[in-house]
């Protein structure tokens, strides 16, 4: 089984993962350049992921609902908001991802290729 890890560790990943715990979090975003970076393939509708903690151990299991390739300027509203992470529009979460991606190192513009991803809560413990 692949494995997800949300944002960077610490803080932002035990924040990022009780969302997706309390089923806050259904979706997230990332760069396709880091898929190509890792020569790692997209995850596809039905693929179950471990969640990882910032142990590296699994909290959860989740499972693929939907993969959309677009652009950073095709997000849109409704895959935002399924991030649960208290934006209250479109434009602060575009501010807080550029902001998140600028800070590793990883700018971003409107045409930067991005990977959307929706899931759903498969089992809150690895194995089950």
């Amino acid at each position: 089984m692949r494995a997800l890890e949300l944002g960077t560790i610490g803080e932002m990943r035990e924040r990022l993962n009780a969302l997706v715990l309390a089923g806050r979090k259904t979706a997230t975003t990332g760069l396709l350049a880091e898929y190509v970076e890792e020569t790692e393939g997209l995850e596809f509708e039905g693929e179950r992921l471990a969640l990882l903690g910032n142990d590296g151990d699994c909290v959860a299991t989740i499972e693929i609902t939907d993969v959309e390739l677009t652009p950073f300027g095709g997000v849109t509203w409704e895959h935002a908001a399924a991030e649960g992470e208290g934006d209250r529009s479109l434009d602060e979460w575009r501010t807080g991802h550029r902001r998140f991606w600028e800070g590793i190192g990883a700018p971003v513009d409107e045409d930067t290729p991005l990977v959307c991803l929706r899931f759903r809560l498969s089992s809150p413990y690895a194995g089950t």
